[in-house]
């Protein structure tokens, strides 16, 4: 991995603030198989810590010490392995996981909205309409990260306009009808081939069909959707409070207990999200897993702080600069990952009332 961290810490200010290396991320982070990680070595996976998502956990937070928008990437694909990991598709998972595991074909999560769906924060964006062996998909995904050109795959939660329960479905880049706008333009992440998709009529087989009943898959898979995007945090956390350590060593000692107190917190943080991952505590506890994202954006935003206030006006001294800025803008991002904060909140009030 040395030869990956090495690209990523001569790149890291381009791909947050440029696309013109948006289209390496991909190919970098699979050459180094982090595409691999806690999928079975049945399915072409490599053998890790754990043998499970808390591999790609560990992974993404690993790549988010150095680079936020590389991690962005890392998340986006692998939760779309995920997906189909946990499908009874087989015949679509036989189908694209090896491109996806070798970088070669991009793949998206889509899910954003499918998640606040499931907690009652939104309606669902893609609608169906039942067509001979089949559905056409119409609707908008507003956000969606890795959608790195020419070819790629995504993922979205489809409500058919019959009234048929809602299921989660596959499209493709080549698919009449699938239309990508220009990548966001974003303060920061611009290196992560985030953009929108508008589906007009869009072709679904069944053979597309990566859950046949959203609701219930949604809540399986969730944790490794949370869990994943929790990695960037822990990652980003990290690499800010062993940069403020590091600067406090040698001149500002006053700050160390602080930075100590947040990386055990942060320890146990990390800790608390492996064991509920593992033992499936959160598939039916969702609220406890939403308090454990917040805790963790909150000391991100702790975390940088800390390393601000190590560093004092050094800061802000270009000739200084050493990715103290670039964490910065990361860590503004960590709030507003679908599902938000905000959002997370709004459910957790709406969760306690309906428990009173």
């Amino acid at each position: 991995m040395a030869a990956l961290y090495d690209w990523l810490a001569r790149h890291a200010e381009a791909l947050d603030q440029s696309e013109a290396l948006a289209n390496e991320v991909l190919p970098a982070l699979a050459a180094h198989g982090c595409f691999r990680s806690g999928v079975p070595l049945a399915s072409g996976g490599a053998a890790g810590q754990y043998g499970d998502v808390r591999d790609a956990i560990l992974g993404i937070a690993d790549i988010a010490r150095h680079s936020v928008t590389a991690a962005f990437v890392y998340w986006g694909q692998r939760s779309f392995i995920e997906y189909l990991l946990q499908s009874p598709n087989t015949a679509l998972r036989e189908r694209l996981l090896p491109a996806l595991l070798d970088g070669t074909l991009a793949g998206a999560t889509g899910l954003s909205n499918a998640m606040k769906f499931l907690s009652g924060m939104e309606p669902l964006s893609v609608h169906a309409t039942p067509a001979q062996d089949g559905w056409t998909l119409k609707g908008k995904l507003a956000w969606i990260t890795n959608l790195r050109p020419p070819h790629f795959v995504a993922a979205a939660a489809v409500a058919p306009v019959n009234g048929e329960a809602p299921f989660v479905a596959m499209f493709s880049s080549e698919g009449a009808g699938v239309q990508r706008s220009g990548n966001l333009q974003l303060i920061a992440l611009r290196g992560s081939n985030t953009a929108a998709v508008q589906l007009d009529a869009v072709r679904a087989s069944p053979q597309d069909i990566i859950a046949p009943q959203a609701p219930e898959w949604l809540a399986r898979v969730r944790p490794a959707f949370l869990g994943m995007q929790c990695g960037m945090s822990i990652g980003l956390a990290s690499a800010a409070l062993d940069k403020a350590a590091q600067v406090a060593a040698s001149g500002r000692g006053q700050l160390s207990d602080n930075i100590a107190s947040a990386q055990h917190a942060l320890a146990a943080l990390t800790q608390q999200l492996l064991d509920g991952v593992a033992d499936g505590r959160f598939v039916t506890a969702a609220p406890a897993m939403f308090k454990l994202r917040i805790a963790m954006a909150d000391l991100v935003q702790q975390a940088v702080s800390l390393e601000l206030q190590a560093k004092g006006g050094h800061a802000y001294l270009m000739q200084e600069e050493d990715g103290f800025a670039r964490r910065w803008r990361e860590s503004a991002f960590i709030p507003v990952i679908t599902p938000s904060i905000t959002q997370l909140q709004a459910a957790l009030a709406k969760h306690a009332a309906a428990t009173q």
